[in-house]
């Protein structure tokens, strides 16, 4: 038995433990699941664990010796970074071979002018380094009577754009970010330029689902785009379309909250018989709870998925494998920052056609995930990173 698809899920911001350069990037002691789960007096996860979670590191409340169902092991990112847009490259094939441009204390006045100039905007609010529900806390009343944006970064490679959705409707808050996504090149190329709608009055303000990221194109052919090179169809599910710019993909399901895309994944699951792959991502672990140090929050999300993941095992077909791994941690328990930590990342793999108990080690990228899917659908992956695990989820 063979695999005829492969659903790659990625529960964004689940590190397992800081990577040996952690301190390079102030993440000492990072370990986004094991630390959530001993804040918390333990998790109760039991499909993860029958996975083989428990085997990746200690975590509270889950076994270290039960017997995994399927596959397990631990990737590390070779890229340099922590940022959603490296570590979904990486996933599909490629691997930055250098960081992406940050500004840690704000854009050049030339690029902003230039973007207010091009955009029309009476001008821009903040400029800085900074929380995106704190600085809309902040910031929201002189927005509110300025109409100027709210611009800040973070730790990660962004350009991001808040506005009140009814100052600045979607078709043109996303104007504007298409704007900026053409002026960030050469030296600002930032990895993504990130619209930021929201809603509400002063002192209550929430963030909407209608988010959307402004990637810049990877260099080079991921395993999507020689997937549909070979006529094979990618159905993407929440922020992936987005963090590849629509490249490599045939069909994109719009989904902008863990309740959505899992929703979605189910559905497809079930009823997709055309995708080659199917390639979703829960997104509220990272900008929910783990930017929000949102320990409850994030473990009471946890434990969600893994009711969702429990309904979806049962509706793999004979044929498919699901892959379950993550893109880098947003370890909620660091008081010192909100920001992304680098970390390890899990890989549990499981499908009929999945031997019980392999152990698949330390990858040394992510980029075995693309080879691995390149090497089951036979394409042609000589030019890919990594290493492929197809084998060794067989037997032969």
């Amino acid at each position: 038995m063979s695999f005829q698809r492969v659903i790659l899920l990625i529960i964004d911001a689940c590190g397992i433990g800081e990577l040996p350069d952690a301190a390079a990037y102030d993440d000492d002691g990072a370990a986004t699941i094991p630390n959530v789960a001993a804040a918390v007096g333990g998790l109760s996860l039991t499909h993860l664990e029958q996975l083989g979670l428990g085997r990746l590191a200690d975590i509270a409340g889950l076994s270290s010796e039960m017997e995994a169902s399927g596959a397990f092991g631990r990737m590390m990112e070779q890229a340099p970074g922590k940022d959603s847009t490296t570590g979904h490259w990486e996933l599909a094939g490629y691997i930055l071979p250098t960081p992406l441009p940050l500004f840690p204390h704000g854009f050049p006045d030339d690029l902003v002018d230039r973007f207010v100039a091009e955009t029309g905007i009476p001008g821009v609010l903040g400029n800085e380094t900074a929380s995106g529900t704190e600085i809309i806390a902040r910031l929201g009343a002189e927005h509110l009577a300025t109409r100027k944006p709210i611009l800040y970064t973070s730790a990660d490679s962004v350009f991001q754009l808040a506005a009140h959705e009814e100052l600045y409707p979607i078709p043109d808050l996303y104007r504007i970010c298409r704007t900026a996504r053409l002026l960030c090149s050469g030296e600002f190329d930032v990895g993504r330029v990130i619209a930021r709608p929201f809603i509400g009055e002063p002192g209550s303000y929430s963030r909407t689902v209608n988010r959307k990221d402004f990637s810049r194109l990877p260099p080079t052919d991921t395993v999507l785009d020689l997937l549909v090179k070979r006529n094979c169809d990618v159905t993407t599910i929440g922020k992936v379309y987005d963090l590849f710019a629509g490249r490599g993909v045939t069909y994109s399901v719009k989904a902008g909250d863990n309740a959505s895309v899992l929703r979605a994944l189910h559905e497809r699951v079930e009823n997709d018989h055309d995708s080659h792959l199917l390639f979703a991502n829960c997104v509220d672990f990272d900008q929910t709870y783990g930017h929000r140090n949102d320990v409850r929050g994030f473990a009471a999300a946890l434990e969600l998925f893994d009711e969702s993941l429990g309904e979806l095992l049962p509706k793999l077909r004979p044929h498919d494998l699901l892959l379950i791994t993550a893109d880098h941690g947003c370890d909620p328990t660091l008081t010192h920052s909100t920001d992304h930590t680098r970390e390890y990342v899990p890989l549990l793999a499981t499908g009929k056609a999945v031997r019980p108990g392999v152990d698949l080690g330390t990858r040394t990228t992510f980029a075995d995930v693309a080879k691995t899917i390149a090497d089951i659908f036979f394409v042609d992956h000589a030019a890919l990173p990594g290493l492929s695990f197809r084998r060794e989820l067989l037997g032969k």
